[in-house]
Parts: structure tokens; C-alpha cells; sequence
């Protein structure tokens, strides 16, 4: 039987021994701790030295590879070195295999997981292999090597600096004096330092006894990439709130074998030198043994994605939601505010709002950042494209730096240009404008309110909605999904916009699709405008008047999906008996933690809403651009949304959300509208009394007969 020695500078309280047989051979296999103590270390290899067949040597390894440069680490060779007569062994590369096949399987089995995370390596020189694994999904990555080696406040952020830090930091640690570095006022400052590194980080690779002295403040809710992690440490990671752990080491013969135990087995079974060990050997072992990552939930399953999504100020008024504008604005004169707006266009983005509480019936949560642009409509239309474009990739850097994997486009800069098309090619992160799950919350509120209307006749079965529709912007992103999916279920639908061409175009799709729908094009709204019983506008006006009230039939519903919206408050209050909904919004899962957007509790615009649900669904990419929405994604988005516990908000107005009360009072009123509306019967007439007629003469009664036959 041959002999396993594993020395680690782990805990002592934590040693084991087993025999099994391994690759053939029988062995025994058994852990010592040191608790820290290299002198201990020595001292075992020096006990062990003449009596094991191979030593694993639980410290750094002892060498690696930054850039293209070898480095030797000093204290693990001399370690080895105490050792002659057998194979002594770090495990360093068999570690390398193991820690990169564990993170691209997380990447690979949760999809994209390491996509933009923040991730912070406590030491990139000896983890260099692994940060070039996780370069290839984000960019977010800091070291701390100079902060943990020579005191220095600096963390490196790129891989280029990391190997320029390489080149020159052996020659300043052999300087530093070893009195600076152990003082109290250097290891309190280390100690700040790294746990703000920490705090911001969402993922840290770090050696798991280098975690004992950190907290919950540090380590709730990151994923930890590290090896030999024990029964025990998975109890205090969930202590802690750990939300996942990707161990490099596997559990085998129902311990947890560090990959220095693991390769000296392998050295010992094999009775090979460590040097004459191939990569493909490592790969058939691994493959025969059947091993496999390990992923541990130490509080259960758990996975955070991240979004963010860009807004902006609808009008001047919205300045004045700041105190000190608002006190300004009473007292100045009116270009005072129209000089903040116009400033405020070329204003730098910045994050609004943190948002979290998100939580799927899947399990799966989010969270994000809300980031404001300053430009209003009116100042977003002044200028060229390009301009707005440069704001959106800015916030897209933004939100890259921050962490979201996905990024949204809200109100006015979804449409600017080509409606995302550029911002989506040349962003650092995937863009979607929102307008697939605009239109389906659209149609989801109008469909909600006719319902709760019962204006309706009852509908045979087979048969379409005996009901008028029109959609006001027909051929923009919105509008054109609306008309698809309305002419699939109403009688009658009338397009308008003052695009002829592509409403001709538009119509001849539609009747591809749906043969049998009735269509009506028109440029002008109020033409048809008085038989309709549900419009949607979706027209980016900017605020230009786009239909009459006056001449909507009563108790028709009007949903508005433009931002700004195409009927003002004082436009609504004129027609108390039509039911005007601002759009369709979401009503989240979870309980949702943001800054006032202008909706209740736990409410999105379904733009912001298709975001989250992306985000939540774990779908990184590019869905929602430019102006031709298909409708098979506008259904996907409705069905994602159902997945993740999305619903329809209460239905808003311009002044809040509808209560059943303020329902039945638009019903009243607009059934009295139309009984007002409708032509009187007319009265019947009295019976006459019957005349005797005298008899005519021949001569008359042909008189008679020519005037009838003329």
C-alpha cells in the first residue's frame, strides 16, 4: 500500500485520513494542517519526507505564468525543497484545469452568468490562468496584488497592467522592509481597502482560508471562486450568506480532495515524476473518473442578474422635482428654465436609481440601475441623432462598469434615429428598446378595460370581436404590431398615419397574414374617429395634437402608449365618459425597491418591464430594435412575462389609477351619452277616416292613369 501525505496551511481541526483504491493502485491518504504555520509545514515535510510515496503541498503554487514570463514563487520552492527523496507537489496545474472547467460550466449550464460581473481576485499573478478565462465574459475585473503584497491603495483593472506589475513587483518585495508591511496602520488600511473591493465586487476568487476573516458585509450575495472548501466552510458561507461557491477541488471517497492532495494521489498511483504528467493524461483521468465541478448553494439556490435601463425628463417639469430647481423656477423668469433644459442635454449620464426586490417565481432575481439622460423630447428633436447616440453609449459604458448584462431604452431615446439599431451595434452590452412587451401591455390594458366596460355585444363563437379599432401611428414600431394583432380579433380595423406608402405596404403584410381582415387606411384621425370603440395611439409627436376627443364615441377606450402622451390631462377631462389609459403597465414580482418613475408600487412601463424580464429569463442580447416589430417576439415577451410572475398593473390614467367605481362611472355616463345620442322614435300617426270617393267620369280616370305612368 503506498502512502498520500497532504500538507496544507488550512486548519488543523480539519485533518482526515482514508484508504481506498485509486487508479489501480491501493493507497493511504491522509491531511495535516498547519493552521497558517510554514515553520509547522517544514517540519512535517521534514517528518514525512522519508517515509510517504508523494507530498501534497496545500500552499501557492510554485510557479506561474503572467503573460508570456515564468515566475517562481520562493517560499513554496523552498518548501519543496526541503523534501529529496520523493515527489512533492503542488498541484498547480491540475488546480488550473479544474478551476477554469468549474467556471466555464457555471457559464455554459446558468447562460452567461459571468457576463459584465465585477470580479475581484485577491491575487491575479498566482490566478492569471483563470483571469484570462473570465476576460473572455467581462471586463470588470480587479487585483489586488499591490494592495495585498506591498500596501499599496491601488487595485489593477486590466490584464495588461496586471503583467506590467508582473514585470517589477519580485524586485520591490525583496525591498520592502517587512516592518512597514506588518505595522497596524498599513493592515488596517489593507483591510478597508479590500473589503470596498470587496462590497463592490459580485464575484471574488480568492484561497478559502483567506475568507475566515471577512463577514457578511463582504460576502452576502457574491459567488465565490475558490478550492477545498469542507463541510464546515460551507456552513459558514451560508452563515455569512454565500450565495454560490465554485470549488476547484473535487469531493471524492467523501472528502474534499485539494487539487495538491488529488495530484499526489495521481503522482503516487501512476509512479510518475510530476514533470512526466501530460495534459491528456490529467484528461483521462478526469474523464474516467467521472468527476465533475462542484457548485454549492450554501443558502439554497440563488442567481442575481443584472440590468440596467436609461430614462429621461419628459418635460421642464420634471427639473423642478428637484427642491432647488423647484424654488428657482417661482421665482425666475421663464428662460431660466429654458436654459436649464437646454443644459441639461449635454449633461453627462448618471445613475437615477438603484433598483432591487425583483424575485421570478423561477427563483431567479434581479436587480439594476435606472440611467438618466438629461434631454427632454423637445431637446432629444433638436438635434441630430448622433447626438443622442453618443449620451446612449455613454450610459451603455455605464452600465457595462456597474455590471448589467442587458440595457434597455426608455420614452424618447428609443425611437431617435433608427430605434436602436446603431446604439445595439456599436454598445458594449446588449440593447432592447422595450416596444415588443409597449404593444403587448398596450393591448393587454385596452382588451382589460373592454372587458370591465361591457359595452360590447356577446361574441359567437368563431367569429371576431364585433368591434371598431383604430391605431393612430400605424406604421411606426408600436403601431404596426398593434394593427397586426388587432386585425386578428376586431371586425374593423382603420390605420392612420400620415406615411401613406407604408401604410400600403403595411396593409398589403397584414393580409398575408390574416386574409379575411376588414382594413381601412386613412392620413387623418378624425375622419373615422366616431365609430370607434377602442384607438391606440402610438405616434411620436412630442406632444403635437394627433385626434379630436370631442368626436370619440362614448365609452370608447383610448389607450396611449406615446411618450409624451398624445392626450393631455386637460384633453381627458373633457370626455368623462371615455376611459383613456396611459399605456399598459406591469405590475412586478416581488417586492421592488426604486425611486419615484411617476407609477405606484412595484409598477414598470412595459418597455422597462421587457427589460427586467430578459434579464430575469437569462436572454442577453439584442431583442427589440429598430422600427419592424415581430409579433412572434411580442408574443415571446407576453409568454416570458407570465413565466416570471409579470401581470397587468391596475389600469392608470392621467390622474391615477382606475378603481371599479371610476369604471362604472365612465360606463354610466357613456350609456347615457349614447341614449342621449340615439334618433327619437317617431310618433305614430293617428288612423285616418276612410273618404267616400265619388265615382269619376271615364274621361278623368284616364287623366289619372297617364300622370301615374309618368
Amino acid at each position: 500500500m503506498k502512502k498520500v501525505i497532504g500538507i496544507s496551511l488550512g486548519a488543523g481541526d480539519q485533518d482526515f485520513e482514508f484508504t481506498t483504491r485509486f487508479l489501480g493502485q491501493r493507497l493511504n491518504v491522509r491531511r495535516l494542517g498547519t493552521s497558517g504555520s510554514t515553520a509547522k509545514a517544514a517540519k512535517l515535510l521534514k517528518q514525512w519526507g522519508a517515509q510517504a510515496d508523494a507530498i501534497g503541498l496545500g500552499v501557492v503554487k510554485d510557479s506561474y505564468t503572467v503573460g508570456s514570463k515564468v515566475y517562481v514563487e520562493k517560499d513554496s520552492t523552498r518548501l519543496k525543497g526541503i523534501v529529496t527523496h520523493i515527489p512533492v507537489t503542488t498541484g498547480g496545474r491540475l488546480s488550473d484545469i479544474l478551476q477554469e472547467w468549474a467556471l466555464r460550466h457555471v457559464q455554459v449550464k446558468l447562460g452567461k452568468y459571468f457576463n459584465n460581473a465585477n470580479v475581484l481576485f485577491f491575487s491575479g499573478m498566482t490566478n492569471y490562468k483563470l483571469a484570462m478565462t473570465m476576460s473572455e465574459f467581462t471586463q470588470n475585473l480587479e487585483f489586488a496584488d499591490p494592495l495585498l503584497q506591498l500596501g499599496v491603495p491601488k487595485m489593477l483593472t486590466t490584464l495588461d497592467a496586471l503583467e506590467l506589475y508582473a514585470s517589477g513587483a519580485h524586485y520591490v518585495l525583496d525591498l520592502a522592509p517587512a516592518s512597514v508591511m506588518s505595522s497596524a496602520p498599513v493592515r488596517q488600511w489593507m483591510r478597508f481597502m479590500l473589503k470596498k473591493a470587496m462590497q463592490h465586487a459580485t464575484v471574488i476568487v480568492a484561497p478559502v482560508h483567506e475568507l475566515d476573516r471577512f463577514g457578511a458585509d463582504e460576502l452576502a450575495g457574491k459567488t465565490v471562486i475558490t478550492s477545498t472548501v469542507n463541510d464546515e466552510r460551507i456552513a459558514e458561507f451560508k452563515r455569512k450568506g454565500v450565495d454560490m461557491v465554485i470549488d476547484g477541488a473535487p469531493r471524492m471517497f467523501d472528502h474534499v480532495l485539494g487539487p495538491s492532495v488529488l495530484d499526489a494521489m495521481i503522482i503516487a498511483a501512476t509512479g510518475k515524476d510530476p514533470d512526466e504528467i501530460l495534459e491528456d493524461d490529467y484528461l483521462q483521468i478526469i474523464t474516467d473518473l467521472g468527476m465533475e465541478p462542484r457548485v454549492i448553494y450554501p443558502c439554497g439556490f440563488r442567481r442575481i442578474n443584472r440590468f440596467a435601463f436609461v430614462i429621461h425628463p419628459l418635460s421642464q417639469e420634471y427639473f423642478k422635482q428637484i427642491k432647488p430647481v423647484e424654488l428657482l423656477s417661482q421665482v425666475s423668469p421663464p428662460i431660466f428654465m429654458d436654459t436649464l433644459e437646454k443644459a441639461m442635454a449635454y449633461a453627462p449620464p448618471f445613475v437615477y436609481s438603484k433598483v432591487t426586490g425583483i424575485k421570478s417565481p423561477t427563483g431567479v432575481e434581479v436587480e439594476g440601475w435606472l440611467i438618466s439622460v438629461g434631454g427632454t423630447p423637445k431637446e432629444i428633436m433638436s438635434h441630430s441623432p448622433e447626438f443622442t447616440y453618443r449620451r446612449l453609449l455613454e450610459a451603455a459604458n455605464m452600465a457595462k462598469q456597474l455590471g448589467a448584462q442587458i440595457m434597455g431604452l426608455g420614452a424618447f431615446t428609443k425611437v431617435v434615429g433608427d430605434a436602436g439599431l446603431t446604439v445595439a451595434k456599436r454598445a458594449s452590452l446588449p440593447i432592447t428598446t422595450g416596444n415588443s412587451y409597449s404593444a403587448s401591455g398596450a393591448l393587454w390594458a385596452a382588451h382589460d378595460a373592454m372587458l370591465r366596460l361591457n359595452l360590447l355585444p356577446p361574441v359567437k363563437d368563431g367569429q371576431k370581436v364585433p368591434f371598431k379599432a383604430m391605431v393612430v401611428g400605424a406604421t411606426g414600431a408600436i403601431g404596426s404590431v398593434c394593427a397586426r394583432l388587432l386585425s386578428m380579433v376586431a371586425e374593423e380595423v382603420y390605420m392612420v398615419s400620415p406615411e401613406t406608402a407604408k401604410l400600403l405596404s403595411l396593409k398589403e403584410s397584414i393580409l398575408k397574414e390574416t386574409p379575411d381582415a376588414k382594413l381601412f387606411l386613412s392620413s387623418q384621425a378624425d375622419k373615422d374617429i366616431a365609430g370607434m370603440d377602442m384607438i391606440v395611439t402610438a405616434t411620436s409627436g412630442a406632444g403635437k395634437k394627433v385626434l379630436d376627443i370631442m368626436n370619440v364615441k362614448p365609452g370608447c377606450v383610448i389607450t396611449d402608449v406615446a411618450r409624451p402622451l398624445d392626450l393631455p390631462p386637460s384633453e381627458v377631462a373633457k370626455r368623462p365618459d371615455v376611459l383613456v389609459i396611459e399605456s399598459g403597465e406591469i405590475l412586478m414580482p416581488g417586492n421592488v425597491r426604486m425611486k419615484n418613475i411617476g407609477l405606484p408600487r412595484n409598477v414598470a412601463y412595459a418597455c422597462l418591464a421587457e427589460t427586467i424580464v430578459l434579464a430575469l429569463e437569462g436572454r442577453f442580447e439584442n431583442f427589440t430594435v429598430g422600427r419592424n416589430i415581430e409579433w412572434e417576439k411580442v408574443r415571446e415577451i407576453y409568454k416570458l412575462g407570465l413565466k416570471h410572475g409579470m401581470k397587468l398593473a391596475a389600469i392608470s390614467g392621467v390622474n391615477g389609477v382606475y378603481s371599479d367605481a371610476d369604471i362604472r362611472k365612465v360606463r354610466r355616463l357613456a350609456l347615457a351619452a349614447r341614449a342621449k345620442a340615439a334618433p327619437a322614435p317617431a310618433a305614430a300617426k293617428p288612423a285616418a277616416k276612410p273618404v267616400a270617393k265619388p265615382v269619376a267620369k271615364p274621361v278623368a280616370r284616364k287623366r289619372a292613369g297617364a300622370r301615374r305612368a309618368g
